[in-house]
């Protein structure tokens, strides 16, 4: 993509109303643009970042075997009704009052509308386990939507629906997501760690938060220092038995401040860690809550009904936008992880028009877009001083950096964003380079 045919309207100054690093890094980078108090209009360069978070989760989740859908974002108020969240989900909850006067609301979650699904279709016991999930908008009036995309009012989200026939059973979906969700974090470039929650207004009596540490998390967060070498799960498999895996990670002290109580806290003061700590997904398991309220349930091995054990599985896919940026930034700007990168390069030319730069630019260009590789080419007219700080700003992970002088001398500069390093290479060498960090 060439700067001069692409929409990135970047700020030079610090929005006054931006009071943490993400908030204010997506609004000076032209990722978002606020429309109303907690709801934004996603640009080009933001939609790119979601775009790539949502296809890693939905790739993790379809390797997990739970298979896709969409609900809509309005469902009517008589299923809630049914359930008894009607009343009790509060302010939040947007309630909407269609042509006919019948109740409607913005879903906040999706609990009612699935379980509504299963019990119109699913009959035997033979049908389960089933998961399903979709990533789809959601509406939470928040009293105060603040930090941007963090605590927005609407927000993306994959959530995703687990039925079987049992609590042995539903353990089996549970510690699924549990190891899905940790895969997912592991290939944004995240250490997301579980902690014990509480069910909140979801209900049931089994819950994780995972947090990623931030030093404006909105959360305090204590755990054990051993969760610093922690091994990785991505070589995991999903036919494996996962419940000793599970166990692996929560047998190791973390909880939230809410859920944090010194007094009986099992890991000594020396190996108890605090800091602050940023939600990025939530998993539940609330058995029968809503099946046995409304009616979805299934006929068993000996012909009698049985209601059907449910978990519920969340992932805020545009926060973990704004939670990449807290985990991973400096004063420049953002420093993206290639995964989720808008682009995997940009190639700046210091002086567009030139006739020496611009036919290197052209080159590396061509030959990096063939290969395969999304690429950005800085060909506008600002100043080299702006452009270097514009390509900081944004955070693409790997720069070219092609000027008048270094063409003459031979070579142009490569930087890695993320360490700052810059080397001087021939156009050549430095495509070379690229083309094997790519793969």
């Amino acid at each position: 993509m060439r700067l001069s045919q692409y929409f990135l309207p970047v700020l030079r100054e610090n929005p006054k109303e931006a009071q943490i690093a993400s908030h204010r890094l997506m609004l000076r980078a032209g990722m978002v643009q606020q429309s109303s108090a907690g709801i934004y209009s996603w640009l080009p360069l933001g939609l790119k970042v979601l775009e790539k978070i949502e296809q890693i989760v939905r790739e993790e989740q379809n390797r997990s075997g739970a298979l896709e859908i969409k609900m809509p974002t309005i469902q009517p108020a008589e299923l809630w009704q049914e359930s008894g969240r009607y009343d009790d989900y509060g302010r939040e909850m947007l309630r909407i009052t269609d042509r006919h006067d019948r109740d409607m609301l913005y879903g906040p979650t999706n609990e009612e509308q699935v379980t509504d699904i299963c019990r119109s279709h699913l009959r035997s016991y033979k049908s389960l386990p089933l998961n399903l999930y979709h990533i789809q908008w959601k509406f939470r009036d928040e009293v105060r939507p603040r930090f941007g995309v963090m605590r927005g009012r609407e927000f993306l989200m994959k959530d995703a629906y687990s039925f079987d026939v049992s609590k042995e059973a539903a353990r089996i979906a549970y510690n699924k997501m549990f190891v899905a969700y940790l895969k997912t974090f592991e290939r944004m470039g995240l250490t997301a760690i579980p902690m014990e929650a509480d069910t909140g207004p979801i209900g049931g009596d089994m819950s994780h938060e995972f947090i990623i540490l931030a030093d404006t998390g909105e959360s305090g967060v204590f755990f054990d220092k051993e969760w610093e070498n922690t091994t990785l799960v991505t070589d995991i498999s999903y036919q494996d038995d996962l419940e000793p895996i599970v166990e692996r990670f929560t047998s190791l002290y973390a909880k939230t401040d809410e859920m944090h109580d010194p007094a009986t806290c099992s890991v000594a003061d020396a190996d108890l860690l605090t800091r602050r700590g940023v939600e990025v997904g939530h998993i539940f398991y609330f058995g029968t809550k809503y099946s046995a309220k409304m009616g979805a349930a299934v006929s068993g091995p000996d012909g009698k009904d049985i209601d059907v054990h449910m978990g519920s599985y969340g992932i805020g896919v545009s926060r973990l936008v704004g939670a990449l940026i807290e985990a991973s930034h400096d004063e420049r700007g953002i420093i993206w992880p290639a995964s989720v990168s808008p682009f995997d390069a940009a190639i700046v030319n210091l002086k567009a028009g030139h006739a020496k730069t611009d036919p290197v630019c052209e080159m590396l260009y061509e030959k990096l877009t063939q290969a395969g590789n999304d690429i950005l080419l800085d060909d506008s007219s600002e100043s080299p001083g702006a452009k270097l700080a514009s390509m900081d700003l944004i955070g693409l992970p790997w720069q070219i950096i092609v000027g008048p002088r270094g063409i003459d001398a031979g070579h142009v500069e490569l930087k890695n964003r993320r360490t700052g390093e810059t080397v001087e290479l021939s156009p050549e060498s430095a495509l070379n380079h690229l083309l094997e960090q790519f793969g």
